[in-house]
């Protein structure tokens, strides 16, 4: 399966047809707070990148770092999409550590069963003071 490409596209697509983002909106909201950087600059939206950019991003606090492969001229499939980039190693495993860390955090946190009324909140907080 051959997936069509163009030589550069603008990042704010590019993350969008890579499946990093479920709208250009949202693709666009990330480059535009700083959360995505080329090469190691912050870009606009516009900013054209070409196989071989670096492009370090944080997404839902958890970091990304990736090298462009290919510039994707439409949206397919995830897998067409997982080829257009190729990830860094070191990129990976830190992610997963601050997934599991956070993991670990969401555990010790106190459960009730259903949805805390004003009360049980009242009890939560006292808690979370001690």
């Amino acid at each position: 399966m051959t997936v069509e490409t163009a030589t550069t596209g603008r990042i704010d697509k590019w993350l969008w047809h890579v499946r990093f983002f479920k709208t250009r909106v949202l693709a666009t909201a990330a480059v535009h707070g700083g959360h995505v950087r080329v090469n190691g600059e912050r870009v606009r939206p516009g900013h054209r990148i070409s196989p071989g950019n670096i492009i370090s991003m944080v997404r839902d606090q958890l970091p990304y770092l990736m090298t462009v492969e290919s510039i994707p001229l439409r949206r397919g499939p995830a897998r067409e999409a997982r080829a257009c980039y190729d990830e860094a190693e070191e990129s990976v495993r830190e992610r997963e550590e601050i997934a599991s860390s956070i993991r670990r955090d969401r555990l010790l946190m106190p459960r009730t069963s259903g949805r805390p009324d004003k009360h049980t909140r009242r009890q939560l907080r006292e808690r979370n003071r001690k």
